[in-house]
Protein backbone atom coordinates (compact mmCIF):
# COMPACT_ATOMS: atom_id res chain seq x y z
CA UNK A 1 0.00 0.00 0.00
CA UNK A 2 1.85 2.89 -1.19
CA UNK A 3 0.97 6.98 -0.23
CA UNK A 4 -0.49 8.94 -2.94
CA UNK A 5 0.42 11.93 -1.10
CA UNK A 6 2.82 12.82 1.82
CA UNK A 7 1.69 14.41 5.03
CA UNK A 8 4.83 15.23 6.33
CA UNK A 9 7.30 13.69 8.71
CA UNK A 10 7.11 13.15 12.56
CA UNK A 11 9.82 12.15 14.33
CA UNK A 12 12.28 11.16 11.25
CA UNK A 13 9.07 9.05 9.97
CA UNK A 14 7.67 9.48 6.78
CA UNK A 15 4.08 9.64 6.80
CA UNK A 16 1.52 9.48 3.83
CA UNK A 17 -1.93 8.80 2.85
CA UNK A 18 -3.59 6.53 0.32
CA UNK A 19 -6.56 7.85 -1.98
CA UNK A 20 -8.82 4.92 -0.75
CA UNK A 21 -8.60 6.75 2.91
CA UNK A 22 -11.06 9.30 2.32
CA UNK A 23 -13.57 6.33 2.23
CA UNK A 24 -13.17 6.68 5.91
CA UNK A 25 -13.95 10.03 5.77
CA UNK A 26 -17.36 9.59 4.01
CA UNK A 27 -18.12 6.88 5.72
CA UNK A 28 -18.13 8.65 9.25
CA UNK A 29 -19.35 11.77 7.60
CA UNK A 30 -22.51 10.27 6.18
CA UNK A 31 -22.94 7.70 9.01
CA UNK A 32 -22.35 10.82 12.04
CA UNK A 33 -23.51 14.42 9.96
CA UNK A 34 -26.40 12.88 8.59
CA UNK A 35 -27.77 9.92 10.43
CA UNK A 36 -26.74 9.53 13.78
CA UNK A 37 -26.42 12.88 15.51
CA UNK A 38 -29.73 14.70 13.63
CA UNK A 39 -31.28 12.25 15.67
CA UNK A 40 -29.22 11.86 18.60
CA UNK A 41 -28.48 15.76 19.21
CA UNK A 42 -31.52 17.54 17.10
CA UNK A 43 -31.74 21.48 17.34
CA UNK A 44 -28.98 21.81 14.81
CA UNK A 45 -28.61 23.02 11.11
CA UNK A 46 -27.65 20.58 8.77
CA UNK A 47 -24.35 22.19 8.17
CA UNK A 48 -23.60 22.12 11.82
CA UNK A 49 -23.80 18.95 11.82
CA UNK A 50 -21.79 18.03 8.94
CA UNK A 51 -19.02 20.31 9.92
CA UNK A 52 -18.67 18.02 13.31
CA UNK A 53 -18.44 14.77 11.66
CA UNK A 54 -15.99 16.07 9.48
CA UNK A 55 -13.96 17.34 12.49
CA UNK A 56 -14.63 14.01 14.45
CA UNK A 57 -13.60 11.95 11.32
CA UNK A 58 -9.90 13.92 10.95
CA UNK A 59 -9.79 13.61 14.44
CA UNK A 60 -9.96 9.93 14.20
CA UNK A 61 -7.54 9.65 11.59
CA UNK A 62 -5.16 11.25 13.99
CA UNK A 63 -5.86 8.30 16.39
CA UNK A 64 -4.64 6.24 13.33
CA UNK A 65 -1.93 8.12 13.18
CA UNK A 66 -0.70 8.03 17.03
CA UNK A 67 -1.76 4.17 16.95
CA UNK A 68 0.50 3.61 13.98
CA UNK A 69 3.83 6.04 15.00
CA UNK A 70 3.32 4.18 18.54
CA UNK A 71 4.36 1.24 16.57
CA UNK A 72 7.25 2.89 14.46
CA UNK A 73 8.57 4.61 17.17
CA UNK A 74 8.99 1.35 19.53
CA UNK A 75 10.03 -0.62 16.16
CA UNK A 76 13.06 1.66 15.71
CA UNK A 77 13.85 1.87 19.60
CA UNK A 78 14.45 -1.90 19.48
CA UNK A 79 16.63 -1.26 16.12
CA UNK A 80 14.40 -2.11 13.70
CA UNK A 81 14.19 0.01 10.49
CA UNK A 82 11.04 1.99 9.67
CA UNK A 83 10.10 3.16 5.87
CA UNK A 84 6.67 5.12 6.76
CA UNK A 85 3.62 4.70 7.65
CA UNK A 86 0.91 5.28 4.89
CA UNK A 87 -3.24 5.63 6.26
CA UNK A 88 -5.70 3.84 3.83
CA UNK A 89 -9.31 3.10 4.00
CA UNK A 90 -9.01 -0.05 6.56
CA UNK A 91 -6.92 2.18 8.72
CA UNK A 92 -3.11 2.63 8.68
CA UNK A 93 0.06 0.70 8.39
CA UNK A 94 3.60 1.23 9.68
CA UNK A 95 6.46 -0.21 6.98
CA UNK A 96 8.87 -2.37 8.96
CA UNK A 97 11.95 -3.32 6.96
CA UNK A 98 13.43 -5.75 9.47
CA UNK A 99 12.29 -8.45 11.91
CA UNK A 100 12.69 -8.06 16.10
CA UNK A 101 15.35 -10.08 16.64
CA UNK A 102 14.03 -11.04 20.04
CA UNK A 103 10.25 -12.27 21.37
CA UNK A 104 10.28 -9.63 23.83
CA UNK A 105 11.16 -6.88 21.67
CA UNK A 106 8.07 -8.19 19.17
CA UNK A 107 5.75 -7.68 21.82
CA UNK A 108 6.53 -4.48 22.56
CA UNK A 109 6.19 -3.48 19.18
CA UNK A 110 3.02 -5.35 18.63
CA UNK A 111 1.20 -3.62 22.34
CA UNK A 112 2.47 0.05 21.58
CA UNK A 113 -0.73 0.47 18.68
CA UNK A 114 -3.43 -0.99 20.83
CA UNK A 115 -1.62 1.24 24.30
CA UNK A 116 -1.96 3.92 22.31
CA UNK A 117 -5.20 3.85 20.62
CA UNK A 118 -6.31 3.24 24.84
CA UNK A 119 -4.50 6.61 25.60
CA UNK A 120 -6.51 8.52 23.06
CA UNK A 121 -9.90 6.94 23.91
CA UNK A 122 -9.18 8.07 27.52
CA UNK A 123 -8.14 11.54 26.61
CA UNK A 124 -10.86 12.02 24.56
CA UNK A 125 -13.19 10.66 27.14
CA UNK A 126 -11.59 13.03 30.09
CA UNK A 127 -12.34 15.55 27.19
CA UNK A 128 -16.39 14.25 27.07
CA UNK A 129 -16.31 14.98 30.71
CA UNK A 130 -15.14 18.36 30.87
CA UNK A 131 -17.20 19.50 28.17
CA UNK A 132 -19.98 17.98 30.75
CA UNK A 133 -18.87 20.12 33.62
CA UNK A 134 -18.51 23.00 31.04
CA UNK A 135 -22.13 22.84 30.08
CA UNK A 136 -20.59 22.62 26.33
CA UNK A 137 -23.13 21.97 23.12
CA UNK A 138 -24.42 18.19 23.25
CA UNK A 139 -23.27 17.85 19.80
CA UNK A 140 -19.60 18.19 21.25
CA UNK A 141 -19.96 16.14 23.99
CA UNK A 142 -21.07 13.31 21.57
CA UNK A 143 -18.03 13.56 19.25
CA UNK A 144 -15.67 13.78 22.28
CA UNK A 145 -17.86 10.28 23.59
CA UNK A 146 -17.52 8.99 20.01
CA UNK A 147 -14.03 9.11 19.15
CA UNK A 148 -13.58 7.95 22.59
CA UNK A 149 -15.76 4.80 22.00
CA UNK A 150 -13.73 4.69 18.35
CA UNK A 151 -10.31 4.21 19.92
CA UNK A 152 -11.27 1.74 22.58
CA UNK A 153 -13.25 -0.25 20.10
CA UNK A 154 -9.61 0.34 17.63
CA UNK A 155 -7.77 -1.16 20.47
CA UNK A 156 -10.14 -3.59 21.43
CA UNK A 157 -10.11 -5.08 17.57
CA UNK A 158 -6.60 -4.92 17.35
CA UNK A 159 -5.60 -7.00 20.16
CA UNK A 160 -7.64 -10.30 18.70
CA UNK A 161 -4.96 -13.00 18.30
CA UNK A 162 -5.47 -13.42 14.88
CA UNK A 163 -2.67 -11.64 12.71
CA UNK A 164 -2.14 -8.99 10.75
CA UNK A 165 -3.73 -7.42 13.56
CA UNK A 166 -1.59 -6.69 16.89
CA UNK A 167 -3.00 -9.22 18.64
CA UNK A 168 -1.34 -12.26 16.60
CA UNK A 169 1.75 -10.31 16.89
CA UNK A 170 1.60 -10.63 20.51
CA UNK A 171 0.35 -14.46 19.65
CA UNK A 172 3.62 -14.95 17.64
CA UNK A 173 5.75 -13.67 19.83
CA UNK A 174 4.32 -15.44 22.54
CA UNK A 175 4.50 -18.47 20.78
CA UNK A 176 7.96 -17.22 19.78
CA UNK A 177 9.14 -17.62 23.16
CA UNK A 178 7.67 -20.44 23.92
CA UNK A 179 8.61 -22.71 20.99
CA UNK A 180 11.80 -20.71 20.11
CA UNK A 181 11.09 -21.03 16.23
CA UNK A 182 10.03 -17.65 15.03
CA UNK A 183 8.59 -19.12 11.85
CA UNK A 184 6.72 -21.60 12.90
CA UNK A 185 5.38 -18.99 15.44
CA UNK A 186 4.33 -16.85 12.71
CA UNK A 187 2.51 -19.49 10.86
CA UNK A 188 0.63 -20.91 13.70
CA UNK A 189 -0.39 -16.86 14.18
CA UNK A 190 -0.93 -15.96 10.34
CA UNK A 191 -3.62 -19.64 10.45
CA UNK A 192 -4.97 -17.57 13.30
CA UNK A 193 -5.58 -14.57 11.36
CA UNK A 194 -6.95 -16.43 8.03
CA UNK A 195 -9.32 -18.41 10.42
CA UNK A 196 -10.77 -15.05 12.19
CA UNK A 197 -10.99 -13.83 8.57
CA UNK A 198 -13.21 -16.64 7.71
CA UNK A 199 -15.17 -15.84 10.82
CA UNK A 200 -15.82 -12.21 9.66
CA UNK A 201 -16.50 -12.48 6.16
CA UNK A 202 -19.19 -14.89 7.19
CA UNK A 203 -20.57 -12.92 9.82
CA UNK A 204 -20.88 -9.89 6.92
CA UNK A 205 -22.43 -12.47 4.61
CA UNK A 206 -24.93 -13.10 7.13
CA UNK A 207 -25.56 -9.40 7.92
CA UNK A 208 -25.93 -8.83 4.34
CA UNK A 209 -28.30 -11.34 3.70
CA UNK A 210 -30.48 -11.55 6.98
CA UNK A 211 -30.06 -8.68 9.24
CA UNK A 212 -30.20 -6.20 6.35
CA UNK A 213 -27.55 -3.78 7.11
CA UNK A 214 -25.29 -2.59 5.21
CA UNK A 215 -22.60 -3.18 8.00
CA UNK A 216 -22.36 -6.58 6.41
CA UNK A 217 -20.57 -4.80 3.56
CA UNK A 218 -18.08 -3.36 5.70
CA UNK A 219 -16.96 -6.87 7.60
CA UNK A 220 -16.94 -8.89 4.58
CA UNK A 221 -14.05 -6.37 3.31
CA UNK A 222 -12.49 -6.03 6.40
CA UNK A 223 -12.66 -10.11 6.35
CA UNK A 224 -11.07 -10.54 3.10
CA UNK A 225 -8.35 -7.43 4.04
CA UNK A 226 -7.63 -10.40 7.14
CA UNK A 227 -7.65 -13.71 5.11
CA UNK A 228 -5.42 -12.38 2.31
CA UNK A 229 -2.80 -10.58 4.55
CA UNK A 230 -2.42 -13.55 7.18
CA UNK A 231 -2.33 -16.01 3.82
CA UNK A 232 0.82 -13.95 2.49
CA UNK A 233 2.05 -13.97 6.14
CA UNK A 234 2.10 -17.53 5.91
CA UNK A 235 3.93 -17.87 2.67
CA UNK A 236 6.17 -15.27 3.54
CA UNK A 237 6.92 -17.34 7.01
CA UNK A 238 7.47 -20.59 5.18
CA UNK A 239 10.22 -18.78 2.95
CA UNK A 240 11.88 -17.52 5.89
CA UNK A 241 11.97 -21.44 7.23
CA UNK A 242 13.19 -22.53 4.21
CA UNK A 243 15.75 -20.24 3.39
CA UNK A 244 16.80 -19.19 7.26
CA UNK A 245 20.45 -21.00 7.30
CA UNK A 246 20.96 -19.76 3.01
CA UNK A 247 23.67 -17.66 2.89
CA UNK A 248 23.74 -15.19 -0.43
CA UNK A 249 26.91 -16.91 -1.73
CA UNK A 250 24.88 -19.71 -2.12
CA UNK A 251 22.43 -18.13 -4.65
CA UNK A 252 24.08 -15.37 -5.88
CA UNK A 253 25.39 -15.11 -9.83
CA UNK A 254 29.17 -14.83 -9.23
CA UNK A 255 31.11 -12.65 -11.29
CA UNK A 256 28.35 -11.11 -13.16
CA UNK A 257 29.17 -9.22 -16.45
CA UNK A 258 29.28 -5.44 -16.56
CA UNK A 259 29.36 -3.02 -18.83
CA UNK A 260 30.85 0.64 -19.49
CA UNK A 261 29.41 3.40 -18.05
CA UNK A 262 30.23 5.43 -21.30
CA UNK A 263 28.43 2.74 -23.66
CA UNK A 264 25.61 3.97 -25.74
CA UNK A 265 22.27 2.28 -25.56
CA UNK A 266 22.41 1.59 -29.23
CA UNK A 267 25.77 -0.42 -28.99
CA UNK A 268 24.86 -1.68 -25.38
CA UNK A 269 21.85 -3.28 -26.68
CA UNK A 270 23.82 -5.08 -29.60
CA UNK A 271 27.15 -5.67 -28.32
CA UNK A 272 26.32 -6.78 -25.24
CA UNK A 273 22.81 -7.04 -23.99
CA UNK A 274 21.59 -10.01 -27.19
CA UNK A 275 25.38 -11.60 -27.06
CA UNK A 276 25.65 -12.43 -23.05
CA UNK A 277 21.53 -12.52 -22.77
CA UNK A 278 21.42 -11.13 -19.48
CA UNK A 279 18.93 -8.93 -17.73
CA UNK A 280 20.39 -6.82 -15.69
CA UNK A 281 24.17 -5.92 -15.79
CA UNK A 282 26.12 -3.87 -12.99
CA UNK A 283 27.86 -0.47 -14.99
CA UNK A 284 31.06 0.55 -14.21
CA UNK A 285 32.89 3.65 -14.77
CA UNK A 286 37.04 3.58 -16.25
CA UNK A 287 38.45 2.40 -13.14
CA UNK A 288 36.28 -0.65 -12.80
CA UNK A 289 34.03 1.36 -9.69
CA UNK A 290 30.48 0.11 -9.79
CA UNK A 291 28.23 3.14 -10.49
CA UNK A 292 25.04 1.34 -11.20
CA UNK A 293 22.71 -1.08 -12.51
CA UNK A 294 21.18 -1.16 -16.36
CA UNK A 295 17.81 -3.46 -17.00
CA UNK A 296 16.10 -4.42 -19.50
CA UNK A 297 12.98 -2.39 -18.48
CA UNK A 298 15.28 0.51 -18.52
CA UNK A 299 16.52 0.09 -21.84
CA UNK A 300 12.92 0.13 -23.28
CA UNK A 301 12.37 3.58 -22.00
CA UNK A 302 15.17 5.11 -24.52
CA UNK A 303 13.35 6.51 -27.79
CA UNK A 304 14.86 4.13 -30.57
CA UNK A 305 15.77 7.63 -32.25
CA UNK A 306 18.13 8.37 -29.07
CA UNK A 307 19.99 5.11 -28.58
CA UNK A 308 22.65 6.54 -30.53
CA UNK A 309 23.45 9.19 -28.42
CA UNK A 310 22.36 8.07 -24.86
CA UNK A 311 25.11 6.10 -22.41
CA UNK A 312 24.04 3.49 -20.21
CA UNK A 313 25.38 5.58 -17.29
CA UNK A 314 22.17 8.38 -17.98
CA UNK A 315 19.43 5.58 -17.78
CA UNK A 316 21.17 3.31 -14.96
CA UNK A 317 19.78 2.69 -11.75
CA UNK A 318 22.61 4.81 -9.47
CA UNK A 319 24.14 3.00 -6.96
CA UNK A 320 22.92 4.40 -4.08
CA UNK A 321 19.76 2.75 -5.40
CA UNK A 322 20.85 -0.39 -5.88
CA UNK A 323 21.07 -3.32 -2.49
CA UNK A 324 23.88 -4.18 -1.32
CA UNK A 325 24.76 -7.46 0.89
CA UNK A 326 28.25 -9.39 1.00
CA UNK A 327 28.58 -12.70 0.84
CA UNK A 328 28.07 -13.88 4.39
CA UNK A 329 25.13 -11.84 4.57
CA UNK A 330 21.76 -14.90 5.62
CA UNK A 331 19.40 -14.60 2.61
CA UNK A 332 16.69 -13.97 4.90
CA UNK A 333 18.36 -10.47 5.51
CA UNK A 334 18.65 -9.13 2.26
CA UNK A 335 15.01 -9.98 0.90
CA UNK A 336 13.26 -7.35 2.34
CA UNK A 337 15.43 -4.80 0.36
CA UNK A 338 15.13 -6.81 -2.93
CA UNK A 339 11.82 -6.76 -2.15
CA UNK A 340 12.06 -2.78 -1.99
CA UNK A 341 14.46 -2.36 -4.82
CA UNK A 342 13.61 -0.15 -7.96
CA UNK A 343 14.83 -2.97 -9.97
CA UNK A 344 14.55 -6.06 -7.81
CA UNK A 345 18.20 -6.71 -7.85
CA UNK A 346 21.38 -6.53 -5.23
CA UNK A 347 24.98 -6.35 -5.55
CA UNK A 348 27.16 -8.46 -3.49
CA UNK A 349 30.32 -7.28 -2.86
CA UNK A 350 33.07 -8.73 -0.93
CA UNK A 351 35.14 -5.83 0.61
CA UNK A 352 35.61 -3.30 -3.17
CA UNK A 353 35.26 -6.00 -5.17
CA UNK A 354 31.84 -7.12 -6.62
CA UNK A 355 31.52 -10.45 -6.16
CA UNK A 356 27.99 -11.14 -7.52
CA UNK A 357 24.32 -9.96 -8.35
CA UNK A 358 21.58 -11.58 -6.85
CA UNK A 359 18.17 -11.34 -8.84
CA UNK A 360 14.38 -12.81 -7.99
CA UNK A 361 14.90 -15.92 -10.69
CA UNK A 362 18.03 -16.45 -8.07
CA UNK A 363 15.81 -16.80 -5.05
CA UNK A 364 12.97 -18.65 -6.70
CA UNK A 365 15.92 -21.27 -7.54
CA UNK A 366 16.78 -20.97 -3.96
CA UNK A 367 13.28 -22.12 -2.95
CA UNK A 368 12.84 -24.58 -5.40
CA UNK A 369 16.28 -26.35 -4.79
CA UNK A 370 15.32 -26.48 -0.79
CA UNK A 371 11.88 -27.78 -1.50
CA UNK A 372 13.31 -30.59 -3.30
CA UNK A 373 15.82 -31.19 -0.84
CA UNK A 374 13.45 -31.22 2.19
CA UNK A 375 11.12 -33.26 0.17
CA UNK A 376 13.46 -36.13 -0.30
CA UNK A 377 12.89 -38.26 2.63
CA UNK A 378 17.05 -39.49 2.83
CA UNK A 379 17.11 -35.85 3.97
CA UNK A 380 18.18 -35.71 7.28
CA UNK A 381 18.02 -31.72 8.57
CA UNK A 382 21.42 -32.06 11.52
CA UNK A 383 21.51 -29.60 14.28
CA UNK A 384 24.58 -27.33 14.85
CA UNK A 385 25.70 -28.05 18.43
CA UNK A 386 26.20 -25.33 20.83
CA UNK A 387 23.75 -22.65 19.58
CA UNK A 388 21.52 -21.48 22.47
CA UNK A 389 18.29 -20.70 21.91
CA UNK A 390 17.43 -17.00 20.68
CA UNK A 391 17.25 -14.80 23.83
CA UNK A 392 14.01 -13.15 25.31
CA UNK A 393 14.42 -9.77 26.16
Amino acid sequence: MSSTFRLGTIAGIRVGAHWSVLGILLILVVALGFRNWPVLAPGHAGVVYVLAAVVTAVFFLASLLAHELAHAVVARRQGIEVDDITLWLLGGLARLRSEARTPGADLRVAVAGPLASLVCGAVFGALAWLLVTVDAPFLAVMAAVYLALFNGVLAAFNLVPAAPLDGGRVLRAALWAWKGDRHLAAVWSARAGRGFGILLILAGVWQLLFAGTGSGLWWVLIGLFVVTVAGAEEREAHLGSTLQDVRVSEVMTPDPDTTDADTSVHDFLHDVVLVRRHSAFPVVDGRGHVEGLVTLNRLRSVPLDERGTTRVHDIACPASDVPTATPDTPLTDLLPDLRDAPDGRALVFDGDRLAGIVTPTDVSRAVTLRGLVEADPRHVVRPVHGTPPPPVA
